[in-house]
């Protein structure tokens, strides 16, 4: 795959390795030393909140502590109160300058989900700006803008991990559980979702079973995120969102 300039010294930068610049000449030498000095200055300073070990251990992570946070705010009537409360113990423990984040990213995991209004991935499993790379439609499911999306974030920000994520209540599962007409469009993008549905299914398990066939056809619809499934450097996985409890779980 061609990769740019600025892909190859990040490349370089991350990896440690020396390049020999005599033979360029002292100014090219000494130009192509700063500019990739610059940019491995940058990947550090984007790099400041990624986890060390493994993404989707440190998502679930991440996602038990909102949990906690998220149950103990429901235990007020007041909605001031909650919203003092989420504020006050709201888990995000990291975040990325603002000025580094104006030059670059550095996401550390994908997650391709529901454009609910109740499903916030930053929220959902505590993190800041610049750490996830999101993709979000009606219903998660690997429509061609989306893949081409996950496919840049892969290549072009090394990202390791996609999640895709369903949940509770999904409205876009829910239509396409049912026999109420659509608008031509709707019915577009409620076709994947139907194809998937299982006799007897009820809707949560209809959303497992959709996030889990939505995951599975992302190597088949892309090439790039079959090799690099194949080649160890991503991993797909399904997951389920719990509204009420806010509990992220795998499928």
């Amino acid at each position: 795959m061609a990769h740019s300039r600025r892909h190859l010294l990040r490349i370089l930068a991350l990896a440690g390795a020396s390049v020999a610049l005599d033979t360029l000449g002292p100014r090219r030498a000494a130009a192509a030393e700063a500019a990739a000095e610059t940019e491995g200055t940058l990947v550090e300073r984007l790099s400041v909140c990624r986890p060390g070990g493994d993404p989707l251990q440190e998502l679930l992570r991440r996602n038990r502590d909102f949990c906690r946070t998220w149950q103990a705010a429901e235990r007020s009537e007041n909605p001031l109160d909650r919203a003092t409360l989420l504020h006050d113990t709201w888990p995000m423990h990291c975040q990325v300058r603002p000025d580094a984040l104006a030059a670059g990213q550095r996401p550390w995991a994908s997650v391709l989900c529901c454009a609910d209004s109740r499903v916030a991935p930053e929220w959902i499993f505590a993190c800041g700006a610049g750490e996830l790379f999101e993709v979000r439609s009606a219903g998660n499911t690997a429509f061609d803008a989306g893949v081409a999306s996950l496919e840049y974030a892969v290549a072009e920000l090394a990202v390791p991990l996609i999640l895709v994520m369903g949940h509770s209540g999904c409205g876009a599962v829910t239509a396409a559980m049912a026999s109420t007409p659509l608008t031509p469009l709707l019915e577009e993008l409620v076709a994947p979702i139907r194809a998937n549905l299982q006799p007897g299914a009820d809707l949560a398990q209809a959303v497992r079973h959709n996030a889990a066939a939505a995951a599975a056809a992302l190597p088949r619809r892309s090439a790039l995120l079959r090799q690099e499934v194949a080649e160890g450097r991503l991993t797909i996985q399904a997951a389920y969102f719990d509204i009420g409890s806010g509990e992220v779980s795998l499928v």
